[in-house]
């Protein structure tokens, strides 16, 4: 089967629940005979499109490259040799949104293996408004923004962190990924409230969602991606779908894979907590 067999969605918006394609998993997501969209970390794919991911394209599953080294939230202007293999990802799999974090993770040519806030300051606001529209001047699809999970907030924050990503999409009129997952992460580590993170975020820009799990350390929530997604971010998602249109849903896994009745009963989680048909 060729084309794409689901109706076109919104400009930059993909719709249902989707899942994070990684090779380790990809048999269970090809058997998934509902999807409707996923997602690949772009810096892992190559020239070609990998074969399983070929075969998704091409029956009609919208594909989203998932950036994770731009370095967006850098001091240092983006480089323009990563941003056109996004733009070429993007091209590889007729994407309809590209999506990146904001985050850096490199400073004066040291790389930190890792994403790291953004200080909220408007200094830093500045340095990644430049860095943004750059990146969409480049890019053949609208770009969707993640704010990331943290551990910790710089002294020198002069914004919350709703009004620093309201600032942010404003200046640029980017998208907006949000990740339930980290609205439930830096609310508990703050001690704050989800549900007032929640209701202060600019929702009408939400271009898709994620859903992950994470675990408890030394009294803080770290975002693992490895484990079960808890109870509380479920209850987060009905929230999120009670209070807006509910957006399309992906679930994030990169380690610890487990059975895939595990999964499937995520993915099935998911969609009873949206309202979104099942996978």
């Amino acid at each position: 089967m060729t084309g794409r067999a689901a109706p076109a969605d919104p400009p930059g918006r993909v719709a249902g629940v989707g899942i994070g394609w990684r090779p380790e998993i990809a048999g269970f997501v090809a058997g998934l005979a509902g999807l409707r969209f996923c997602e690949v970390i772009a810096e892992t794919v190559g020239p070609t499109v990998p074969e399983a991911l070929a075969e998704l394209r091409d029956r009609g599953v919208a594909v989203v490259p998932h950036g994770v080294a731009l370095s967006l939230g850098g001091a240092d202007p983006v480089e323009p040799a990563r941003v056109a293999r996004l733009a070429r990802c993007a091209a590889l799999f007729d994407a309809p949104l590209v999506s990146e974090h904001i985050a850096f993770v490199r400073a004066g040519g040291v790389e930190a293996g890792h994403l790291l806030p953004v200080p909220r300051s408007r200094e830093a606001l500045a340095a990644l408004v430049a860095n943004v529209r750059r990146t969409q001047g480049e890019l053949p699809v609208p770009l969707a923004l993640e704010p990331i999970a943290t551990l910790f907030d710089w002294p020198d924050d002069e914004l919350t962190e709703a009004q620093f990503l309201t600032e942010l999409l404003d200046a640029t009129d980017a998208l907006l990924l949000l990740d339930v997952a980290n609205v439930y992460a830096n609310a508990r580590n703050r001690g704050h409230d989800p549900l007032a993170l929640l209701d202060a975020l600019p929702l009408d820009r939400v271009a898709y969602a994620h859903v992950a799990g994470g675990s408890t350390h030394a009294g803080l929530y770290h975002d693992t991606h490895a484990h079960p997604v808890p109870v509380e971010v479920f209850d987060l998602v009905r929230e999120l779908c009670a209070r807006h249109r509910p957006p399309a849903l992906l679930l994030e896994r990169d380690d610890r894979y487990p059975p895939a009745a595990e999964l499937r009963a995520e993915l099935d989680a998911i969609a009873d907590a949206s309202g979104h048909p099942r996978v």
